[in-house]
């Protein structure tokens, strides 16, 4: 798969745009590899996680999203910002073996294994869905955790995500690999917000 003209076009105004309006923090950016087969995972709050993710990093991130974003006008830019739809209605194995060819490719995707935007302010995560620890068992691709807290006001400067140390799924099970990922999610929104009270 080609990397996708528009992403490239607008990284740089995004990652510009998002500094100017909300001041974020990035934490750990050392941690997302150079090259190579990874995938960035953590919760989700926000439409706009995706762009966060985004100028935080030069590499492209496929993410997979909800396929309302594919219809109508809105379908060539976000076909164009390599955004992979996914039907949440059903078990999407199409979605899913179209990630694991774009990870084959040696590429990044972007999820949030909560599957919805979680609107609750305190650190509670929804459980998370299995296909990111499948889709990196059967590519033996690096997941990346992320935790992400704050919020998306105008210069708010509480915007925060980190990006804790990768890992490989190997030899554990499923279960053990989300228990482990959903873990350390977690515990990286607790370290952001211990770091925002002592700022306050």
């Amino acid at each position: 798969m080609k990397e996708p003209i528009l992403y490239r076009i607008v990284r740089p105004i995004i990652k510009i745009l998002f500094n100017f309006i909300f001041k974020p923090t990035y934490i750990g950016l050392e941690n997302i590899p150079k090259e190579g087969k990874c995938i960035l995972v953590g919760n989700h709050t926000s439409n706009l996680d995706c762009l966060l993710l985004i100028s935080s990093t030069k590499r492209t991130i496929h993410f997979l999203a909800k396929d309302s974003l594919i219809k109508g006008f809105k379908k060539i830019i976000f076909q164009n910002m390599g955004i992979i739809p996914v039907n949440r209605k059903i078990h999407d194995k199409n979605a899913l073996n179209s990630a694991i060819d774009i990870l084959n490719e040696n590429k990044v995707i972007g999820i949030f294994p909560e599957g919805t935007r979680n609107k609750t302010k305190d650190i509670f995560l929804l459980p998370f869905k299995f296909g990111t620890v499948s889709m990196a068992k059967k590519t033996n691709a690096t997941i990346v955790p992320f935790g992400l807290t704050g919020n998306y006001k105008f210069r708010s400067k509480n915007l925060t995500i980190r990006y804790g140390t990768p890992f490989k799924v190997g030899d554990m099970s499923l279960e053990e690999a989300n228990n482990k990922l959903y873990k350390e999610v977690e515990k990286l929104m607790k370290l952001n917000l211990n770091i925002s009270n002592k700022n306050n």
